[in-house]
């Protein structure tokens, strides 16, 4: 919830500390409040994942709980206003975002460790629906919350994760063994400073830069892509070669891993172009045209998004359930084809829809984002060795808040285009036609893309908000201010550049969905490799690391070592068969939870 309650606070909390957030220096403070947040969580859950690995999973995710606690008490207490308000918000933003990563990174993990195979999809897609439906309903939460005060966003955070923070002291106990090694220092530096780096240069790309309505041609940003792209090359040529490397690129060599992760990508950049998109289309635009005040659409929109929840939270613990049982494949593929299917059917809507139609839209992509969640999670954190889950949770977190980041850059890029090319001659034509001065059009009509769209995205009327600031609102008659600043004026004007905008947002992410689908249905019938054996279990009794399919980096084995070991494993098979224990008894794991390669043999899992 609070990765996603202050995008829809974000009006509110600019009037809290008297910033405007529609003046051109200060379009930097809203994107960082929403960026920053993702940007430390995209660079930072690899290397806490694999923190996690080393000293204890449960370690660090308590650790997350009292970091987040203590940001988000500090972020309820802004000292300050305007422009320094807004640093220190986005600074406790990121710190909080710290904290988060930490929970994040090692959340999977600890219920992989917890849970035995025919139970993990059930309980990862419970964890997992729950996290992305609370984005959406921090946007409901946000827009009530905003209404009382702006500092009661952030409040909310407080007796959370304060109590999270003791009932995770209390109630978790450590069930793997920390696997002590060296900290791969040179990794961890080149990978945060590049993604960081690229990251940024994609924030400051959808900003204007001179006459252009997007800074991509800006040097500043074209080195900031070029030197993040480099550093990320290097760093995959460090980490094939480091004795005990942070991002485990061999885990890659697993199928199910590598093509869980790509379509977890994909589709984090669909979902992100989603949620932003669908928040500008109803406040923006829809529910002023049904009479709403901008004021009060952010909270609307959050109340009108709800069917999206829903079928997250319908589908995802039952699929995940599902998915212990008849494997990960078809529910994820299947997902992902309902959501490009919901994409289709978004492009076909006209801008002033009818709700019945657009809701059964948003319920189909949320019930197919259910489908695909749970039973990947439970497919990615089910492929990889016990003692590489934290790191493997750290990747797939990073893949998926890389992706929502890449979202923003992507759809607001191409919405922002599309409206440049007719909006400034639409919105100058149509002042002029209601009795606005010639300079006065030209002075709102000049005004970025970039800031009308994130006066839609805030809630507010760019009309009124850019005439009143000059004067020009006093020397227009009655019934012309009444319809310059009404609720449907802006709305019919932006509408047509605005779907042209939709068309093309909608139909990549379409395609992205398409390609993401194509990625789950490689994913081979692997679900997971086989539990823990009993000797390898803690003292609590619960799972311990698993003595499966070694990594890329483990040290070579002998061919007598390989024989040897492939004996013994034969030896424990036919033991354990003639003893009763034969993989359709009672005991055995579900159909397809067994690797195709035995993790003895010296090939890892396929």
């Amino acid at each position: 919830m609070d990765a996603s309650i202050v995008i829809i606070s974000l009006p509110a909390i600019f009037r809290g500390i008297g910033l405007d957030p529609l003046a051109p220096g200060n379009i930097g403070y809203l994107l960082w409040m929403i960026l920053g947040y993702l940007l430390v969580s995209a660079v930072l859950v690899v290397v806490l994942g694999r923190l996690g690995d080393m000293f204890g999973r449960v370690r660090i995710y308590n650790l997350g709980f009292l970091v987040f606690a203590c940001a988000s008490v500090a972020l309820s207490l802004d000292p300050f206003r305007a422009g320094a308000g807004a640093l220190w918000l986005i600074l406790w933003r990121m710190v909080q975002a710290f904290g988060g990563s930490m929970l994040t990174a090692n959340s999977a993990a600890i219920l992989t460790d917890a849970f035995p195979a025919r139970q993990r999809g059930m309980a990862l897609g419970v964890n997992q629906i729950t996290a992305l439906a609370g984005q959406f309903l921090g946007l409901l939460a946000g827009g009530l919350l905003a209404a009382v005060d702006w500092r009661a966003v952030f409040w909310l955070s407080v007796p959370i994760s304060v109590t999270g923070t003791v009932w995770s002291y209390l109630s978790l106990r450590e069930t793997s063994t920390g696997r002590r090694g060296r900290v791969d220092w040179l990794g961890n530096a080149t990978f945060a400073t590049g993604a960081g780096i690229l990251l940024a240069a994609l924030t400051y790309g959808i900003q204007p830069y001179g006459t252009s309505a997007t800074g991509w041609g800006s040097p500043w940003v074209l080195a900031g892509l070029s030197g993040g792209v480099l550093l990320l090359a290097l760093f995959c040529w460090v980490e094939s070669r480091v004795a005990e490397p942070m991002f485990h690129l061999g885990l890659f060599r697993v199928r199910a891993f590598a093509a869980g992760n790509l379509a977890a990508l994909l589709t984090a950049v669909a979902r992100g172009g989603l949620q932003f998109m669908l928040i500008i289309w109803l406040q923006g635009i829809w529910l002023p045209l049904h009479g709403y005040a901008f004021e009060d659409t952010p909270l609307w929109a959050g109340i009108f998004m709800l069917p999206l929840t829903t079928g997250f939270l319908l589908a995802g613990p039952v699929c995940g359930y599902l998915s212990d049982r008849f494997g990960s494949r078809l529910f994820s593929t299947t997902g992902l084809l309902l959501v490009a299917a919901s994409f289709a059917g978004l492009l076909v809507l006209p801008v002033d829809f009818r709700y019945g139609p657009f809701a059964g839209l948003l319920l189909m992509s949320g019930f197919g984002q259910g489908m695909f969640s749970a039973p990947n999670t439970s497919s990615i954190m089910g492929s990889v060795p016990a003692e590489y889950r934290g790191v493997a949770s750290g990747m797939r977190s990073t893949f998926q808040n890389s992706g929502t980041a890449l979202s923003i850059g992507v759809f607001f890029s191409l919405m922002i285009s599309g409206l440049a090319a007719s909006l400034p001659a639409a919105l100058g034509d149509g002042l002029r036609a209601h009795g606005v001065p010639a300079g006065a059009a030209g002075q709102a009509a000049s005004l970025p893309p970039v800031s009308t769209l994130f006066a839609t995205f805030l809630g507010n009327n760019p009309i009124e908000h850019l005439l009143a600031a000059g004067g020009t609102l006093d020397h227009l008659s009655a019934g012309q201010r009444r319809t310059l600043t009404g609720h449907t004026f802006f709305p019919q004007l932006v509408s047509g550049p605005f779907h042209h905008g939709l068309t093309v947002v909608f139909g990549v992410a379409a395609a992205m969905a398409l390609v993401a689908a194509f990625a789950s249905a490689l994913r081979g019938d692997h679900r997971r490799l086989p539990d823990a054996p009993a000797g390898a279990r803690t003292s609590s009794g619960e799972g311990g690391p698993s003595e499966a399919a070694p990594s890329a980096q483990a040290p070579p084995t002998t061919t007598a070592q390989t024989a040897q070991t492939a004996q013994t494993a034969r030896t424990a098979r036919t033991a354990r068969t003639s003893a009763g224990r034969t993989p359709s008894g009672p005991g055995a794991e579900p159909p397809g939870d067994r690797p195709t390669g035995s993790p003895s043999d010296g090939r890892g899992p396929r």
